[in-house]
């Protein structure tokens, strides 16, 4: 174990375990060995730290040559959420589409080949799976994240996903506790907030997360949002109620419980991040996730000191701090004893496997049934019809099926076309309208993300098939839309394998 500097005195040492904070770059700068060097015990990774798999194991390397036992966190959900792969977009699918296959020995196989992967260069703590049932299609946040809406298929899978990223020795984080699904605002940006009873909450969000802690998740990650029925005074991440008296009282929940990123509007705009990690830390919560959008010395001098001040004016108990910090010291431990399973036998292709597996095909009527429809032989013009991304997922990701058409179609032809969140009539009308001038005579391949949530890219399809009814739809969110053009494809997520798997279908590569 490293021997942590002399002259850091122990309320400072755990005040500075507890953190969890970003850098930017990609290699680790000098203020963060050095808090390394002083108690601080984790790191969070996001894409801006990432080019590839050789430097992002050398960066791990570097961290541990200051303290050999750090934990070094990554939000690595696969599929839409990708950190490892956030140029080209991810070998895995997301949740959603691992929900749409229904097979949990698949799903334990993806998550044991993605944590191989982690472990392979050095991570050893994964802020996944979300264990949210997006019972609210409009979720701005969730969506393909999710399993799906079913609980007990959510609750399955989650534990599946469990099982298989602890076994290849990276520490699973189940997010976001008590349950994002039922909300209609993004925590990025605001407080949500949900309005059920606590026997809907019990039975429904609270059931994946009970499948999770049987399953033995290493950490648990607290949501920012508002549950009257649970303390209608503090939001999950700042309930004793919640973190405390649920999560670890009647789920008799025993490990870390991480914090969501605590920059995000829902807190920072209402408490600021000092106060809410202090409120957070006093509730229960053992580290505290900063760094998605602050990543400098000085927010983390802020925050230890701030945790500091507050045990010592009597606001924080010294005891939970050390709780909290003991909590860090232990899961570093697990990681540094846990057993890896060997590599399974699916192999590194189980990501487009599991992609190819989770397309929903629909034919037009006219077409009887997708093996009528004929594969195209010359190179379409795609068009994307594009949303505003969510915080979460990121716009630097590469997402549809232009990349992948073409491999198999050279020649292929992309343009994107948006009309942000409008909502008047001309807005999608107009979208649609560019796409076909720009399409010319080439066969059209629109493609969608979350058509439900966009009432634009409906208006915007409309224009297309009606004056195109061949063009083929590929649906790349939620397919809560009714299907509709000469082939609909529903892909249940936008990583870049279910990109192939519906190009392949496309082209002709693989059926229908």
């Amino acid at each position: 174990m490293t021997t942590l500097a002399s002259g850091t005195d122990t309320l400072t040492r755990d005040a500075l375990t507890v953190l969890q904070p970003g850098f930017t770059g990609t290699t680790a700068p000098d203020w963060l060995l050095r808090r390394l060097g002083e108690g601080l015990a984790s790191v969070g990774l996001f894409g801006r730290n990432i080019a590839s798999p050789a430097q992002l194991a050398a960066l791990t390397a570097q961290l541990r040559a200051e303290r050999d036992d750090v934990l070094v966190a990554i939000d690595e959900e696969g599929g839409d959420v990708t950190r490892l792969e956030v140029r080209s977009g991810s070998s895995f699918p997301g949740n959603h589409a691992l929900g749409a296959v229904d097979d949990v020995e698949l799903t334990q196989q993806v998550a044991h080949e993605l944590g191989r992967r982690l472990a392979a260069c050095g991570v050893n703590l994964n802020w996944a799976p979300s264990a949210d049932v997006n019972s609210d299609p409009r979720n701005p946040v969730i969506g393909v994240r999710s399993f799906g809406a079913d609980t007990a298929l959510a609750a399955r899978h989650t534990a599946a996903y469990v099982t298989g990223l602890q076994s290849a020795g990276v520490a699973a984080c189940t997010k976001h506790f008590p349950g994002h699904g039922d909300t209609a605002v993004d925590s990025h940006h605001a407080l949500p907030r949900i309005d059920v009873s606590a026997e809907v909450l019990a039975e429904r969000e609270l059931t994946p997360f009970r499948a999770a802690i049987a399953a033995g998740t290493r950490a648990v990650m607290s949501a920012h949002i508002l549950v009257p029925a649970l303390d209608p005074d503090h939001p999950a991440t700042l309930s004793r109620r919640i973190l405390t008296g649920l999560l670890r009282g009647e789920l008799g929940y025993d490990g870390l419980i991480v914090t969501d990123g605590m920059e995000m509007r829902a807190i920072a705009g209402t408490y600021g991040i000092e106060r809410g990690s202090v409120l957070a830390v006093a509730a229960g919560a053992d580290a505290i996730c900063v760094g998605g959008g602050l990543a400098d010395d000085a927010t983390v001098l802020r925050l230890r000191d701030a945790l500091v001040a507050a045990v010592r004016t009597g606001d924080l108990a010294e005891e939970r701090l050390a709780e909290a910090s003991g909590r860090v010291r232990a899961l570093a431990r697990w990681t540094g004893t846990a057993g890896r399973s060997p590599e399974g036998t699916h192999g590194s292709e189980i990501g487009l496997h599991a992609a190819r597996r989770a397309l929903t095909v629909t034919a037009a009527p006219g077409l009887g049934s997708p093996s009528a429809f004929a594969p195209l032989t010359e190179p379409p013009f795609v068009a994307a019809l594009t949303p505003v991304a969510n915080i979460a997922v990121g716009d630097e990701t590469p997402w549809g099926v232009a990349a992948e058409l073409a491999h198999l179609l050279p020649g292929t032809v992309t343009g994107s076309f948006s009309a942000g969140d409008g909502t008047g009539s001309e807005a999608g009308q107009d979208a649609g309208r560019a796409a076909l001038q720009a399409a010319g005579p080439r066969r059209i391949v629109a493609v969608v993300r979350d058509e439900h949530r966009h009432p634009w890219m409906s208006r915007a399809l409309d224009t297309l098939l009606a004056a195109r009814p061949d063009t083929i739809v590929v649906e790349m969110g939620v397919p809560q839309a009714c299907p509709r053009g000469a082939l609909h494809i529903a892909t249940h997520g936008a990583a870049r394998v279910c990109g192939r798997a519906a190009a392949e279908v496309i082209a002709g590569v693989t059926g229908p």
